[in-house]
């Protein structure tokens, strides 16, 4: 019979009360708190356990357990100096995860028995972050160490939809699919890497009736057994922990022979507990030495690290930390991450992404609808860098078309017959993008970046604004130079491609605040080109909204014909700030609306937030976006300064202050030229 002193009689300390009171070969000799309300007290008082303020008096070799649940660091320590030698001291959080993981097995339990499929699904008391949600997508579920990791409370997280909390969740395709997803890593806005399992929830019917994720710290269970005190008391715990756990879990001891594996070792390894269990550490290595000798003779953790291992040689991430007891080692425990399946949907990815590279590069500059004076010129100027072998700079807002714009120079220019590869320079991480672009060489193996792939063709640098200093300061240099090095490598590699890029930012503005450089900027403006906005040409709507409902009938299937003549003036007096891309938004949102024998859009399927009063109005309806209003007036303050120096382009640039070469940009943007 083990002898317990529990300390601290609040939330925790009554559970754990509770708890052990089940337990026939475990005894509470007295439970401690100052606080007489507590309720672990009142219910010692229940049962007749002896209840103290003070733990100090109770300190005796006839105490083998000692478990602090008062959530103070100064008590702990304290306890831990003036503990019985043969006494064991076991903190909150130890404490916290043997309720936890009981509680859990209970409610499991309730779960098989039918009593109740959504009773108490998630504990606020779990390691485990868990987040569930219903068949619309929207959060129901969400507990304290979801909170913790993502770093969002429950307040914010319940009610939303999940990917406004897990921007990349995968749990609506879980809900739709039905199907469980097990130890899938993912990287959470907040920066926790984790590993996750996913499974949908079904009712007694049979009904998917929404979905949830159990996920932790991929390196938690490797932290716990740094953070065990004595691994005989808790031994049970520890194995209850690793038998639970959907991640490959190895421990050896100090000779460095196997001595408990789990399930999910066997899954992944192949190899069972009879070829493990008093083996080395080397016996389950197919490439690689044994990370758990390592941990042996160093006695430090060591993680994320590749091997291969089991019979099928798979690919895995390992992550070892040795146990020490009373400073004293007693062995190692390893938690393997299979990658094998991550590493095939990684090669998937990067085949569909070059083929979205390189699909729509027939377009040509008949795909680009208008008749306007603006897009006009703006296209007589596209057909000019066509047949001009000079790096293209293409400047306007979101949604103007500037990708249209670099694939019909690309199709009409003497490259057409060499691959267009868009690069979105805004969409990923620095070191990412840079892979991507100048590819890598490691380990012998080389992987080919967008400039080799791209070679005699064209590369479209999607907004370029977005790009840091370092990789400005990298394509300068292919700029100048007409060469790469690629990453991790040393030799220089000749390229023949032709640049165009885009960018949607006030490129001069960054480069006055230091964002942007400057030869950089120069080097990329050697043909700038507007697009207009689409407030600007809207002569050109009704053409452009055609154009799209022919487009959008075939992807809808359906018939549509046309637009009344209330819905095409509403049309035309609002004023599009995300251009066309916004106006083929809101004609198939409008046809998701009409009914099946419907054949014309009317004035009410389109959206009420874009039903604006006309622009003649003097209401808050003609205000416009601050950024409108800030263009309009410094195009009437550079109208005012030319007609001031007569028409002269140098002195009008300097009474502004600004370069010539930018003047002229100006000017362009707004048609003064």
């Amino acid at each position: 019979m083990q002898n317990i002193i529990i300390v601290g009689a609040g939330n925790g300390g009554y559970a754990l009360l509770k708890l052990i009171q089940q337990a026939d070969y475990l005894q509470v000799r007295a439970i401690v708190d100052i606080d007489e309300k507590a309720p672990g007290l009142k219910l010692a008082k229940e049962i007749n356990i002896p209840t103290y303020k003070d733990w100090k008096p109770l300190l005796n070799g006839d105490i083998q357990i000692i478990i602090d649940v008062t959530g103070n660091k100064e008590v702990f320590h304290e306890l831990l100096a003036n503990r019985p030698a043969t006494a064991v001291l076991i903190p909150g959080e130890i404490a916290n995860l043997i309720v936890s993981l009981l509680e859990e097995k209970n409610k499991y339990i309730h779960i098989i028995d039918h009593k109740t499929i959504m009773q108490e699904l998630i504990f606020n008391s779990v390691e485990e972050g868990m987040i569930g949600i219903d068949d619309q997508g929207i959060v129901n579920l969400f507990n304290k160490s979801a909170e913790r990791m993502t770093q969002l409370s429950v307040e914010m997280a319940i009610g939303k939809h999940v990917h406004e909390v897990i921007s990349l969740s995968e749990l609506p395709r879980v809900f739709d699919t039905g199907l469980v997803e097990l130890n899938r890593e993912l990287i959470l806005e907040s920066g926790t890497k984790i590993v996750t399992s996913r499974y949908p929830m079904i009712n007694e019917e049979g009904k998917t009736v929404g979905a949830f994720a159990v996920f932790k710290d991929i390196s938690e269970v490797v932290r716990l057994a740094e953070e065990i005190t004595n691994l005989t008391e808790i031994q049970k715990m520890l194995e209850a922990i690793i038998y639970s756990s959907e991640d490959a879990i190895s421990v050896v001891d100090e000779d460095g022979k196997g001595i408990l594996i789990n399930p999910a070792y066997t899954r992944i390894t192949g190899f069972s507990e009879a070829e493990v269990i008093g083996q080395p550490a080397t016996a389950d290595i197919s490439e690689g030495e044994s990370i758990h000798l390592k941990v042996l003779q160093t006695r430090k953790p060591i993680r994320g690290v590749n091997l291969r291992v089991g019979k099928q040689k798979k690919d895995v991430i390992v992550n070892v930390a040795p146990i020490i007891v009373n400073q004293q080692l007693k062995g190692s425990v390893g938690v393997i991450h299979d990658m094998t399946e991550m590493r095939g949907l990684m090669k998937e990815l990067d085949h569909a992404r070059t083929l979205i590279r390189t699909l729509g590069a027939t377009y040509s500059f008949e795909d680009i609808v208008g008749t306007s004076n603006e897009i006009n010129f703006t296209i007589e100027q596209a057909k000019l860098a066509a047949s001009a072998l000079v790096t293209v700079l293409l400047r306007g807002e979101v949604g103007a078309g500037k990708d249209l714009f670099a694939l019909a120079i690309h199709s009409e220019s003497n490259r057409s017959g060499y691959p267009f590869l868009r690069v979105n320079c805004s969409s990923e991480e620095e070191h990412l993008l840079e892979t991507e672009l100048f590819g890598s060489e490691k380990d012998g193996f080389i992987q080919p970046g967008v400039f080799e792939q791209a070679t005699n063709g064209t590369i479209f640098l999607d907004e370029v604004g977005e790009l840091t200093k370092k990789t400005q300061a990298k394509l300068l240099r292919v700029l100048r130079e007409n060469a790469i090095i690629r990453g991790e490598g040393t030799t220089s590699i000749p390229i023949d491609v032709r640049i165009i890029a885009s960018s949607s930012l006030n490129l001069e503005k960054a480069m006055l605040e230091g964002t942007f450089r400057e030869d950089f900027y120069y080097q990329l403006n050697r043909m700038p080109i507007h697009i207009p906005s689409l407030r600007n040409r809207k002569e050109d709507i009704p053409a452009i909204a055609e154009h799209l409902l022919v487009k959008l009938n075939q992807e809808f299937g359906r018939n549509i014909e046309g637009f009344s003549e209330e819905a095409m003036k509403s049309i035309l007096l609002y004023d599009w700030p995300g251009n066309v891309r916004e106006l083929e938004n809101v004609i198939s949102r409008s046809m998701i609306f009409l009914q099946p024998n419907d054949r014309i859009v009317e004035e009410y399927h389109l959206p009420k937030s874009m039903l604006v009063l006309p622009s003649e109005d003097k209401g808050e309806a003609s205000l416009g976006t601050l950024a409108e209003q800030m263009d309009e007036m410094e195009k009437t303050v550079l109208a005012h300064a030319l007609k001031v120096c007569g028409g002269n382009k140098s002195r009008t640039a300097k009474q502004l202050n600004i370069s010539l070469r930018t003047l002229y940009y100006k000017l362009e943007k707004y048609h003064l030229a």
